[in-house]
C-alpha cells in the first residue's frame, strides 16, 4: 500500500468511531501502529489522562515502548509526560541532547535502544486527554509536515475519543431519565393503591410514603413497589 493509501486509510480509521462495536483500545492501538508507518519511527505509544487527572498507558506497539511510557508516568520525567502537562509538541529530541532534562528517561531509553523521540499532545483547543510518543532506533528529526501530520492523526484520535465518549454519555443519561421516568410511574401506582387501602387522599398516601422513605432510609421506589405488592400497610408506615 502506497503512502498516500495508508493515509486515506488511517484518516478513516481514526474518524470512524460511531460503529456498535467501537473498541477504544483497539483504536488507540490503531493510532499506535499507524503513526509508527506513516511517521517512520521504530515504536510508539500513547499515554491519556484518566477521569481522576492521573496518567495512564494505553496503548503501545512494542514491549519497550510500553516500559518507557510507565517509567515516564512514575519517574514524572520525559517528553510524553511533559506534553501532557503543557499541551505543547516535543519534537526531535536527541537523546545525548537531554541528558541534563530528563537524566533518568534517557539511561532507560539508550537501555531500550533509542535515540531520538517525538511527542505530540492528543487535545482539542484547551482539553489535553493524552499525547502520542514516537521511539527512534535512530537519531530522527520529523519535517514539518511530518510534524503536522502527526498532530492531525494525535486531534482526529482526540476528536474520535471524545465523540465516543459524548455519546456513551449521552446514552447513560438517556438511560438514566428512562429510570426515573419508570421510578414516577411506579410511584404514582403506589399513591393510587395506598390512597384506596386507607382511604387518604392522593396527596396524603405520597407524603406517607416518602416520609416513611426517609425514616426507613429506603428508597421511595422500593416502599412504592412494597405498597403495590401489598408489602407494607399504612399503619406500618405511620411508624
Amino acid at each position: 500500500m502506497s503512502r498516500e493509501n495508508l493515509l486515506t486509510t488511517t484518516l478513516v480509521e481514526l474518524a470512524d468511531t460511531l460503529v456498535t462495536e467501537f473498541d477504544a483500545l483497539d483504536f488507540m492501538h490503531t493510532l499506535t501502529q499507524r503513526s509508527v508507518e506513516l511517521l517512520e519511527a521504530d515504536a510508539a505509544g500513547v499515554i491519556l489522562v484518566d477521569p481522576r487527572g492521573r496518567l495512564q498507558v494505553m496503548a503501545s506497539t512494542h514491549h519497550q515502548a510500553q516500559v518507557l511510557e510507565v517509567f515516564q508516568i512514575q519517574n514524572d520525567e520525559g517528553p510524553c509526560q511533559e506534553c501532557c502537562r503543557t499541551g505543547q509538541p516535543l519534537v526531535n529530541l536527541d537523546l545525548d541532547e537531554v541528558a541534563e532534562r530528563w537524566p533518568r528517561f534517557r539511561a532507560a531509553a539508550r537501555e531500550a535502544g533509542f535515540q531520538s523521540t517525538h511527542a505530540v499532545p492528543m487535545r482539542l483547543r484547551d482539553q489535553v486527554i493524552g499525547a502520542l510518543n514516537l521511539f527512534c532506533a535512530e537519531r530522527s528529526e520529523l519535517s514539518p509536515d511530518d510534524l503536522s501530520l502527526a498532530q492531525a492523526m494525535a486531534d482526529i484520535a482526540t476528536i474520535g475519543l471524545l465523540q465516543e465518549r459524548l455519546v456513551r454519555e449521552q446514552e447513560l443519561l438517556s438511560e438514566q431519565l428512562q429510570n426515573a421516568l419508570n421510578s414516577r410511574v411506579l410511584v404514582e401506582q403506589a399513591k393510587g393503591v395506598l390512597a384506596q387501602r386507607a382511604s387518604l387522599g392522593i396527596d396524603e398516601a405520597f407524603e406517607l410514603m416518602r416520609s416513611h422513605s426517609r425514616r426507613s432510609r429506603r428508597p421511595l421506589t422500593e416502599v412504592a413497589r412494597a405498597v403495590i405488592h401489598d408489602e407494607i400497610d399504612a399503619t406500618t408506615m405511620h411508624g
